[in-house]
């Protein structure tokens, strides 16, 4: 620590030891960096499988998240490190990517750096172990493509699609209500997927949570669900046949863009203003009537006057609609968004079966759920859970069981479960790095030990012996010949996935070992780490 005194003999600081920091370089580097990103690994291990643990995240704000999902678990915990940041990027990839494997993606990155730490130690150059783990990839790659199964479903028959969507349910919150949650997720997927071109528009589909009522209370709306209700209480609950005219001005009295001032100076002058203001309003109801609307829908929201005219004149109206949900309204009804109301005619109207309102138990809460839409297939899935966690959770558990759907519409090829996937590549890639020679041969074969981490991770939070479950498993692999078998993590007495009906989709175990070996490499390939500020 750096001391100089003043005029008074009082001692003051110039530069403290903790700000100069060192900079790392070299074998330490590496070794730091991968220990960062170890930390981080091991803490999703134990959430990993249907037997994983939870994680609950609090927030700075004392919010409180509870999931076992990786991408969000490390999305909320606000990572500061730089290499462990590559590790949230990683998570997040995947999610964006294929919706489903998170967590296991991160656990085999983390497993392959472990492998990599010893090689470094034994003395092998990072370089070469990046070369060996990506021809060892390579090979897994091609593997997982030959032990694949081809899924056939039809718009009838999606008991294929629910298994595979069960299993990824499976390690959530929800997998007490996972048949109903699948069947759910498969349903909404079909509404608005294009089977002849393997094609799902995910915009059409909305989910909707609403804290208060049990888990398996929610369901599948074949329409819209606006979290809004009349604008008057005496308004009509339920509309059949709506004819909707949605909008995007206020309804009230323009105002000037310039700053103006008005003064009245008599009881004339103000009835006067009184009446011009009332012609604005009766004007503005007439449109809407005149162009055969029966449903208001309003981006804006209104006075009381113009609320008491709309219920004289019978015309329903909803306020303060966000602009998404309006869009999704336009583009289920076949309307068009109206920016005047000069513009409305009939030609722009959406239509609809039937507009309800629904309310929920005790509480003054209620929504809008518009039926039997003209133009589209759009679906709501409104969730119901104890409390605003369990909503949430259930809401991201369901959109991972609908992003493997959509993946399996896109390309209907699986792998199975349970570690099987990952003990046959450890099988096929060790056999492989008896055909190689070199140095890459030792990184070859650290890859088939890390991949059997997976299974391992599987055995262990399930209650039982890791090395045990793997060595039998991986022994009865090799002497049978099948690359289905896997951890029995339900005890269900056999350890064939396909009677488990415990499935994957291929494109997401493949984006798995793609994605970890890609960030591994980058992490082994830093030798220097130089803060800002701190280079000597």
């Amino acid at each position: 620590m750096s001391l100089v005194f003043d005029e008074y003999g009082r001692p003051f600081v110039i530069l403290r030891e903790q700000q100069a920091k060192a900079r790392i370089k070299g074998l330490e580097a590496q070794k730091a960096n991968i220990l960062a990103a170890r930390t981080v690994t091991n803490l999703l291990r134990t959430s990993l499988g249907p037997k994983g643990m939870d994680k609950m995240m609090v927030s700075s704000d004392g919010d409180v998240t509870i999931s076992n999902d990786g991408a969000t678990i490390l999305q909320k915990m606000e990572v500061q490190h730089q290499v462990a940041k590559l590790l949230v990027d990683l998570s997040q990839s995947q999610d964006n990517e294929i919706g489903d494997g998170t967590t296991g993606v991160v656990v085999l990155a983390g497993a392959l750096l472990e492998q990599a730490e010893k090689l470094l130690e034994k003395g092998l150059h990072p370089v070469r172990i990046s070369e060996g783990f990506e021809q060892a990839c390579e090979v897994a790659h091609k593997h997982l493509a030959k032990i694949g199964d081809e899924i056939s479903f039809t718009k009838d028959d999606t008991s294929a699609l629910v298994d595979i969507a069960m299993t990824t349910l499976s390690s959530k919150i929800i997998n007490v209500y996972k048949r109903k949650m699948a069947q759910i997720a498969v349903d909404a997927v079909l509404s608005v997927a294009d089977l002849e071109n393997h094609d799902v528009n995910f915009d059409m589909i909305k989910m909707e949570g609403k804290p208060g009522g049990r888990l398996e209370e929610t369901e599948l709306i074949r329409g819209i669900v606006v979290d809004k209700e009349m604008s008057h209480p005496q308004m009509p609950k339920e509309i059949n046949d709506a004819k909707i005219c949605i909008l995007t001005c206020p309804f009230e009295p323009p105002k000037p863009k310039t700053k103006h001032k008005l003064d009245i100076t008599n009881k004339e002058a103000y009835e006067k203003l009184y009446i011009r203001e009332q012609e604005y309003f009766s004007t503005m109801v007439k449109q809407c009537k005149d162009s055969g609307a029966n449903l208001v829908i309003c981006q804006w929201g209104f006075d009381d006057e113009a609320n008491h005219l709309l219920l004289q004149n019978e015309l329903p109206a909803v306020r303060w609609v966000g602009g998404v949900e309006l869009e999704l309204i336009a583009i289920a009804t076949g309307g068009r968004i109206v920016p005047r109301f000069q513009e409305l005619s009939s030609e722009k109207l959406g239509s609809a079966g039937r507009v309800r309102e629904v309310g929920f138990g005790t509480t003054k809460d209620r929504m809008l759920v518009i039926e039997d839409c003209k133009c589209s297939n759009a679906v709501t899935v409104l969730i119901r859970g104890g409390n605003k966690m369990i909503v949430d959770e259930a809401r991201r558990s369901l959109h991972d069981a609908m992003c493997v759907v959509r993946n399996l519409i896109r390309d209907n090829h699986v792998v199975y479960g349970g570690g099987s996937a990952e003990i046959s590549c450890s099988l096929a890639v060790s056999q492989y790095a008896d055909t190689v020679a070199g140095i890459e041969q030792y990184a070859i074969r650290a890859f088939a030990d890390a991949l059997d981490d997976t299974p391992m991770a599987l055995a262990e939070n399930s209650g039982l012996s890791p090395i045990t479950e793997v060595t039998t498993v991986k022994a009865r692999q090799l002497n049978e010949n099948n690359p289905r078998l896997g951890i029995d993590c339900n005890q269900l007495g056999t350890c064939d996935m396909k009677e488990h009906l415990v499935y994957e989709t291929l494109v997401g175990k493949q984006q798995q070992l793609l994605l970890a070996t890609q960030v591994v490499k980058m992490i082994l390939k830093i030798d220097d780490v130089i803060m800002h500020g701190a280079y000597e």
